[in-house]
C-alpha cells in the first residue's frame, strides 16, 4: 500500500504544489496554501475499487421529467425581477456590494416581507448584535415582522440551531465574520470564508432552506474572499450605486435558476429602499427647454428599457495646452474611438478641446447602441446646436463612420413613445411606431442633419 501523500491547494485558484509555500505561484496570492492529505490506495484497489473506493452512483437521461422549482415571493417586485422570479428553495445566493450602500436594508425588507407572509424567517448578524437589527427594522417600519434575529459568528452553532427551526429563509450578514471550527484560521481568511460557505451551502441543499449569504467587496468591487466563492453559490448578485445618489440597482452576475440580463431599481430613502416601476424618471432630467450638448438614449436592461440622458461638454483651450478628456459613468476607451471617428470621417476636431461626458443619475452604460447619442451629445456641444429635447437617439458606429442597427429598437422605441418622446435619430432600416424616424446610413448624415439646426 502506498503512503499518503501530502499536497498542498491555493485556496484562492486551486492550484496544487508540493511543499508549502508563502506566495501561490500561479496566482501570486500570499497564505492561501493549506495542507490536504491524499489518501492513495493501491494500483490493484483503484483499478478494482476496493479498499475505500467510490461507491457506484445512480445515472439519469437528459430527457427525464423535472419539475419547474416552485419559488418563493418576496413581496419586493424588482427584487423578484433581478433573481429571476422569485427565491428558489435550497438555493444559496451570494449579494456583495460597496459598504453602506443598503445590502443589510434590502434583506431585512426582503426578510420582513417574507415572514409576514407566513414563511419562517431567520436573519442571523455577524457585524451587528441582535438589537442593532432591531432597531433598524423599527426605523424602516418592519419591526412588527416575526423575523427571528440571531448575533452570532460560529458556522456550528448557527447551523445547530437553524436545524432545529427549519426556515424557508436563512440569511447570513456577512459571510466574511464567520467561523468554522473545521479548519484553523481566524475569520475573514480566504480558508475561513471558502469553509464557512461550504458548510452554508451543504445545509441549503440537505434541508431545502434558502440561504442569503452577504459579501464584502475589494476596493476593485470584486467580492472578498476566495474567487471559489462565486462558484460555490447558485446566484450571484450585485447592489450597486453612488452613496451620493438616490437610485440603486440590483444586478445578477450568475444565476442558475435564471437569466443575467434583469435588474431591479430601488430608491434609497428615509423609510427604507423603495421600488421604482419607471426608472426612467430617475434617469431624466426635466425635459424643458433645449439644451446643447445632452441627448436621450433609450438603454436596455434585460427586458425593461431605461431611457437615461446623455451630457456632454467641451471646452476650447489655449494652443499648445495638452486636453482632458474624462468619462463617467461610459467607457473612456469607447469615448477615444468615437473622436476619432468623428474626426477621420466628419472632419469635426476635438485636438484643441477638452471633453468630458457624464451619463445623469449615476448610471453606467456599456451598450454600444449608445454611440450614436454619444456622437450626438459631443457634436452638440462642440457647435452650441441643441438636439431636440422630444427626440431619442440609438445607433452602433462602426470605425467607418456606419451607423448599425442594435437589438430591441422596436422595444426602445415604444418606451419612448410612452414617455411622449416625438422623433428618433435611428440607423437606417430600424422600424418603430408611435415616433417620428429619421433614419442615417453613416455619421456624417446626423452630423450634417444636427449642423443644419
Amino acid at each position: 500500500m502506498a503512503k499518503p501523500k501530502t499536497k498542498y491547494v491555493c485556496q484562492a485558484c486551486g492550484s496544487v504544489a508540493n511543499r508549502w509555500q508563502g506566495q501561490c505561484a500561479d496566482c501570486a496570492e500570499w497564505n492561501t496554501l493549506v495542507q490536504e492529505a491524499a489518501e492513495v490506495s493501491s494500483i490493484f484497489a483503484a483499478k478494482h475499487n476496493l479498499q475505500g473506493g467510490g461507491r457506484s452512483i445512480a445515472l439519469v437521461g437528459l430527457d427525464t421529467p423535472t419539475a419547474l422549482p416552485e419559488r418563493l415571493p418576496s413581496g419586493l417586485a424588482e427584487f423578484d425581477r433581478a433573481v429571476g422570479g422569485g427565491i428558489v428553495p435550497g438555493s444559496a445566493m451570494l449579494v456583495g456590494g460597496d459598504p453602506g450602500i443598503g445590502k443589510s436594508t434590502l434583506l431585512l425588507q426582503v426578510a420582513a416581507r417574507l415572514a409576514n407572509s407566513g414563511r419562517p424567517v431567520i436573519y442571523v448578524s455577524g457585524e451587528e448584535s441582535a438589537e442593532q437589527v432591531r432597531l433598524r427594522a423599527v426605523r424602516l417600519g418592519l419591526g412588527g415582522a416575526p423575523v427571528r434575529l440571531a448575533a452570532a459568528t460560529s458556522v456550528r452553532d448557527i447551523l445547530t440551531t437553524v436545524g432545529d427551526h427549519a426556515p424557508a429563509l436563512l440569511i447570513i450578514d456577512s459571510i466574511q465574520t464567520m467561523h468554522s471550527d473545521l479548519i484553523e484560521g481566524a475569520p475573514g481568511t480566504v480558508s475561513q470564508v471558502r469553509a464557512s460557505a461550504q458548510e452554508l451551502v451543504r445545509f441549503a441543499k440537505e434541508r431545502g432552506t434558502a440561504v442569503v449569504l452577504v459579501g464584502h467587496v475589494t476596493k476593485d468591487g470584486s467580492i472578498a474572499g476566495p474567487r471559489v466563492l462565486e462558484h460555490m453559490v447558485d446566484t450571484v448578485l450585485s447592489f450597486e450605486g453612488e452613496r451620493s445618489h438616490q437610485y440603486r440597482i440590483l444586478r445578477a452576475i450568475k444565476n442558475r435558476f435564471g437569466g443575467t440580463d434583469e435588474i431591479g431599481v430601488f430608491a434609497m430613502e428615509g423609510a427604507g429602499l423603495t421600488e421604482v416601476p419607471n426608472p426612467s424618471a430617475l434617469f431624466l432630467t426635466h425635459r424643458g427647454e433645449p439644451v446643447s450638448g445632452t441627448s436621450v438614449f433609450p438603454a436596455m436592461e434585460g427586458s425593461r428599457p431605461v431611457l437615461v440622458e446623455i451630457q456632454a461638454l467641451t471646452v476650447r483651450l489655449a494652443s499648445g495646452a495638452t486636453p482632458r478628456r474624462a468619462a463617467v459613468g461610459w467607457d473612456s476607451g469607447r469615448l477615444a474611438m468615437i473622436l476619432a471617428v468623428l474626426e477621420a470621417r466628419c472632419g469635426i476636431s476635438f485636438a484643441t478641446a477638452e471633453v468630458y461626458l457624464n451619463v445623469a443619475g449615476g448610471y453606467r452604460l456599456q451598450d454600444p447602441a449608445a454611440d450614436l447619442a454619444v456622437a450626438a451629445a459631443l457634436v452638440s456641444a462642440m457647435s452650441e446646436r441643441p438636439v431636440p429635447s422630444e427626440c431619442v437617439v440609438l445607433g452602433e458606429i462602426a470605425l467607418s463612420g456606419e451607423i448599425r442597427p442594435v437589438a430591441h429598437a422596436a422595444l426602445r422605441l415604444k418606451e419612448a413613445a410612452k414617455l411622449g418622446f416625438e422623433t428618433a435619430w435611428v440607423p437606417k432600416g430600424v422600424k418603430g411606431e408611435g415616433l417620428r424616424l429619421a433614419e442615417f446610413a453613416n455619421l456624417r448624415g446626423l452630423v450634417d442633419q444636427l449642423l443644419a439646426r
